[in-house]
């Protein structure tokens, strides 16, 4: 059974040093492979867990940049272990899609890495659309994790466990939640989103988006959707994050189903990688589902393994 880990990140010395949460473990990429190789993954896919670096260096575009460059170096020396997830210069919107481009075709990247928000600014922001645009052509993931600054409520509650616990998980909901109320996630159903840590609290609140959504639409209080909003929402793809608790997993599973849902570490902010390897493996799904869930979902979506393959 092939093993890909969908949410992992590794940092270089620059955003490490510029940022005020990350330790040096952060950009130990030989104890990353190491740990891989003790828990049997093949590949891992590197993406940007957010930061506050942009604030020291000056701007995201600086931080897309540095990163790009020094992931794509990993990239060449570990061609057959990581998948790179571009950052994108989201303080300047003409740049986005150029830099996406050279990511893709210059450095070997094969996804794409936003947060859920910047500074209150959501996805569903028109500068985006051009790199949804153009991800939904070229069939490129976009990996979407947490914002850590500035989350929603950071203006009303800061505090050094609700902040993490509280307002990442709901930042990331919320981005979620305005992709479809601005029909993105309708209009764009040949984009292949991924969302961290199950898409925040959305397998918690599936039931109650369509109740309320039933609600008000009979008193024609809420556009008109065009369907119920799990429709939508079962077509975006969501990450285990590094969980191990059985009912998490089953209620991401209710939402999104075997085929949305994928396996990721959270590396290195969670290290027990095997104990959320051997999670999956106890749900009382079949070995199929549980092949999906840990490596041939993520495969598919980056195009190495075709929709339609059998086990």
């Amino acid at each position: 059974m092939s093993i890909i880990d969908a949410h992992s990140h590794w940092l270089p010395d620059e955003i490490i040093s510029s940022a005020h949460f990350f330790s040096r473990a952060w950009g130990d990429i030989e104890a990353q492979v190491k740990k891989m190789d003790e828990a049997g993954i093949d590949k891992a896919v590197l993406s940007y867990p957010t930061s506050d670096a942009h604030l020291k260096l000056g701007s995201l575009s600086m931080v897309a940049h540095i990163y790009n460059n020094n992931v794509a170096r990993i990239l060449k020396r570990y061609p057959e272990r990581f998948i790179g997830a571009a950052v994108l210069p989201v303080d300047n919107s003409q740049d986005m899609a150029g830099e996406l481009k050279r990511a893709v075709e210059e450095l070997g990247f094969k996804a794409v890495s936003l947060a859920s928000s910047y500074n209150g600014t959501y996805l569903d922001d028109k500068r985006f659309l051009p790199v949804y645009k153009k991800a939904q052509q070229d069939k490129i993931p976009v990996f979407v994790h947490s914002q850590i600054v500035n989350p929603i409520g950071y203006e009303k509650v800061q505090d050094p466990l609700l902040t993490p616990v509280i307002e990442y998980v709901f930042d990331i909901t919320m981005s979620i939640g305005k992709l479809l109320m601005s029909d993105i996630l309708r209009e764009y159903q040949g984009l292949n989103f991924i969302f961290a840590n199950f898409g925040g609290a959305l397998p918690f609140l599936q039931h109650r988006f369509d109740a309320t959504y039933q609600m008000l639409r009979s008193m024609d209080f809420v556009k008109d959707l065009k369907g119920n909003p799990t429709e939508y929402l079962k077509n975006i793809y969501v990450d285990s994050g590094g969980d191990k608790v059985k009912s998490n997993l089953l209620l991401a599973l209710e939402l999104s189903g075997p085929k949305h849902l994928l396996w990721g570490s959270d590396w290195p902010a969670k290290k027990d990688i095997s104990g959320s390897i051997q999670a999956v493996k106890d749900l009382n799904v079949s070995e199929s589902d549980k092949g999906d869930i840990l490596g041939k979902n993520i495969a598919r979506l980056l195009g190495t393994l075709p929709f339609g393959d059998t086990p």
